[in-house]
């Protein structure tokens, strides 16, 4: 980028249109938490998600409508990926107790249509699943066989020869499955995965989650307090809160914006957040190293002057290395498929707010402290 070999600009003269930029940022951030809140996924808030595939576009206000009713409470239904694709919500983990009868019943119905009459007892039953044993190996197969085509998640209780028991899955997938069979009869449809997380468990990756991003920004912080000096370290973890408060606002800012973008906060949500702190914290180290080497060569000449010029001196490397990143991502966020959007998502606006933070705002900080308390920063 020889644009900036020689750029020798003002930063530092822009501090107040950046404050006002980041107080906006952060100000909308917080008011579309308070107003619109944050989406967790299922795996801070617990409960099943579902996703389906259908083999064509679906209404995804047909499906909403057709699972209303069905004993579930609340069901969340959106897009998922393409047109083909459902996720579906819900806070329960098992089949309610008034729609397990119904449940067992498709089951009971669907044997009598493949083997009328047929002999079978039911040997265990759970929340989860049921077991019935038959009177000879070739009637259990026969029954599981044709149950699994039907749709069932049915199966050998063991792979002994002369088994005779079935399980079958009982689950809220399995009823959500079995109404829309019913109702959708034109459009074929897979599970592509069933999710269960219970809700004590979603609590504790909640907090681990702040946990893991709070003791990163802490190792930070000690390791540059040794490297440069505490007010650097104090400049750089600031810096870091600022990309990321802002990068999560824009969770909430652009919740249902977007369309076919999933803004749910999960574990990939919080990856991408630690990927950013290390991405940030790099640039900056590097603008913070011409500043410490400047500050060495030139000890008389003021520090306003050698932070525009060490910003300016590094400017070539952090577009270079920004602009490269940004393209990656762009790609994964486009091509990568609904499971990493999110990720690539987080990035994306991070690396660019992560950028401008690095040259805008921790150097800014650290200038800002030096004349309001009259110290000289040298080494």
């Amino acid at each position: 980028m020889r644009f900036f070999e020689n750029l020798n600009y003002n930063f530092l003269g822009l501090r107040k249109v950046t404050y006002l930029i980041s107080g906006t940022l952060f100000l909308l951030g917080v008011i579309a938490a308070l107003i619109r809140g944050f989406h967790f996924g299922i795996d801070f808030k617990g409960g099943t998600e579902i996703v389906l595939q259908f083999e064509k576009p679906i209404n995804i206000g047909d499906v909403r409508i057709d699972v209303e009713n069905i004993g579930l409470g609340n069901l969340e239904v959106k897009t998922f990926g393409s047109e083909t694709g459902v996720m579906i919500r819900t806070e329960l983990q098992v089949i309610p107790a008034e729609v397990y009868p119904k449940v067992i019943t498709g089951i009971e119905k669907q044997i009598e249509e493949l083997m009328p009459g047929v002999p079978r007892t039911i040997v265990d039953s759970s929340a989860s699943s049921i077991t019935y044993a038959f009177q000879n190996p070739d009637t259990a197969n026969q029954i599981i066989d044709g149950l699994f085509s039907a749709g069932f998640q049915s199966g050998r209780v063991s792979e002994e020869p002369d088994n005779v028991e079935m399980i079958v899955s009982v689950g809220i997938a399995d009823w959500i499955k079995e109404n829309l069979r019913d109702k959708i009869t034109d459009n074929s449809f897979t599970v592509l995965k069933e999710d269960r997380v219970g809700p004590k468990i979603g609590d504790e990756l909640k907090r681990d989650a702040v946990l893991a991003i709070f003791f990163a920004l802490l190792a930070i912080l000690v390791y540059l307090a040794f490297r440069f000096k505490f007010i650097f370290a104090f400049a750089a973890v600031a810096a870091l809160f600022h990309d990321v408060l802002i990068t999560l606002g824009l969770f909430a800012l652009l919740y249902g914006l977007i369309p076919g973008l999933n803004l749910d906060i999960d574990l990939t949500v919080v990856a991408a957040f630690l990927t950013l702190v290390g991405y940030s914290i790099n640039d900056t180290v590097i603008v913070f190293d011409r500043i410490r080497e400047n500050l060495k060569i030139h000890k008389t000449r003021p520090l306003f002057d050698i932070i525009n010029t060490s910003v300016s001196q590094t400017m070539s490397r952090t577009i270079l290395t920004g602009g490269t990143t940004l393209l990656t991502v762009l790609v994964l966020l486009i091509f990568g498929g609904e499971v990493l959007r999110v990720f690539a998502f987080t990035l994306f606006f991070g690396i660019i707010i992560g950028t401008y933070s690095s040259i805008f705002v921790a150097s800014t900080l650290v200038y800002e402290y030096a004349t309001k308390y009259k110290k000289k920063v040298e080494f």
